[in-house]
């Protein structure tokens, strides 16, 4: 057993890999170890994350209460417009419904709520409860869609059926309810952006810079979308997939059904900004297109240079840290981080594939450790046995770096500020600097290997 492994779950032993000590072939795509207290979340968590920015549509969980509690306005997706999907409904299941069904109660919510606020679509998510009695939602939503006229879908998500991952797939084939379902031509010099859920209005800084560069927007799947421009998805030239776990099951569909090709991208950090959008231009290959996207990307890096020279001075020779879900984002910020002279000493993800370690073994310095659906455990001690200054990871993350006494940096899906694009590696670096640099840190002294004593 790789001594970077020591201590651990013996199930665990080929997700956990150090570069340049370890023999490297990781074991991911897998389920979580039972006992290991995986950070990952269930099948519904999936699933909302993708669908719940769709701003017009009504969401109505169909299982307990703490099911829905688990989605009110948590994420920072932000809409220009309706604001529906920030309420949280639910069915609220009891013993009652456990020992003679459900069905009656979700059918005269759906019709409630729908007659209330009048949404443009409804998604009605099947919980762990409803799977295991038996409830037909599907049957209950044709019958609702009949009678109000709107599409009502079903989203297969009951937790059992497996990890966020397959939530994910869920909310794809929800989508695929949706899209092409109007009489549309093909819009020329036209793309849809799919896996950025417009946090902290993200995906409107992103839209302006494919606008600027002559191109034109279908849908956002699903950052501040619209049920109508995702049935209108199908007319796109293009699909530019962020989030890869998440979205790259749909952009498959959409090729196979609709004839529409996808690259993916990230737009985190300078580096996979700039690519994402020469890539782009280079798919069109207009001229007009591919001078205005070089014009615009050399004038965001004139106007953030100084700043972020600026920002390195401060973080040089720092070391981070990094748990995140998708894979292309921890690829991003490695990149970004080093921007900023800070070395990544940990990178693991939720839901990285084979290829994604293959590319982050590739990316990372040497000693540096990489990990695949890891644990509080397992964390804690490679931030203190790599003396990690710095942690970037989600809400579930927050508290382990607090306690450990090091700074944190959220790039989660609840947070406030925008850190997409370049102007969000402004944010992304002033944050983290002043995390960093805190004064709190005097009061919060890092604790050392000694807990593990």
């Amino acid at each position: 057993m790789a001594q970077t492994n020591s201590g651990f779950l013996k199930a665990r032993t080929l997700q956990i890999f150090e570069k340049g000590i370890d023999s490297f072939e990781m074991k991911c795509d897998k389920a979580s170890a039972a006992g290991s207290v995986s950070q990952r979340a269930c099948t519904f968590c999936g699933a909302r994350v993708v669908l719940y920015p769709i701003a017009d549509a009504l969401h109505l969980v169909h299982g307990a209460i703490g099911c829905a509690a688990y989605t009110w306005d948590i994420r920072g997706s932000l809409s220009s417009g309706p604001q529906l999907h920030r309420s949280s409904f639910c069915t609220d299941l009891r013993e009652k419904e456990v020992i003679y069904g459900g069905e009656e109660k979700l059918k005269n919510a759906l019709f409630t709520l729908i007659g209330k606020y009048s949404p443009k679509a409804a998604f009605v998510y099947s919980t762990c409860i409803a799977g295991i009695i038996g409830d037909d939602v599907e049957a209950v939503c044709k019958a609702v869609a009949k009678k109000t006229g709107i599409p009502v879908i079903p989203v297969q998500s009951e937790g059992f059926k497996g990890t966020k991952k397959d939530g994910y797939r869920a909310a794809c084939d929800a989508l695929m309810h949706l899209v092409g379902t109007c009489d549309s031509d093909k819009v020329p010099l036209s793309i849809n952006i799919l896996g950025d859920f417009n946090i902290a209005g993200e995906i409107w800084a992103i839209k302006k810079y494919f606008e600027k560069m002559g191109l034109k927007v279908i849908a956002t799947l699903t950052g501040d979308s619209r049920v109508e421009q995702i049935k209108r998805a199908h007319t796109a030239q293009l699909n530019i997939v962020q989030c890869a776990g998440s979205m790259q099951y749909l952009a498959k569909e959409m090729k196979v059904k609709f004839g529409i090709p996808y690259i993916n991208v990230s737009f985190f950090g300078i580096d996979d900004t700039a690519k994402a959008l020469y890539a782009t231009a280079d798919f069109f290959n207009v001229k007009s297109v591919l001078e205005n996207t070089s014009t615009l990307i050399t004038n965001e890096i004139k106007k953030i240079s100084p700043f972020l020279e600026d920002y390195r001075k401060i973080c040089q020779g720092k070391k981070a840290a990094l748990y995140v879900g998708g894979a292309f984002k921890a690829i991003s910020l490695i990149k970004a981080l080093r921007i900023l002279g800070i070395q990544t000493i940990l990178a693991g993800t939720q839901t990285g594939g084979k290829e994604d370690y293959e590319a982050l073994k590739a990316l990372c310095d040497d000693g540096t450790i990489l990990v695949d659906d890891s644990n509080p455990i397992e964390l804690s001690k490679f931030i203190i046995d790599k003396k990690a200054d710095l942690f970037i990871g989600g809400v579930k993350e927050r508290p382990l770096a607090y306690k450990l006494g090091i700074a944190f940096c959220d790039h989660n899906h609840e947070r406030k500020t925008g850190l997409a694009g370049f102007e969000g590696m402004i944010n992304f670096a002033r944050e983290v600097s002043l995390s960093m640099n805190s004064p709190v840190w005097k009061f919060a002294p890092r604790k050392g290997a000694d807990l593990y004593d």
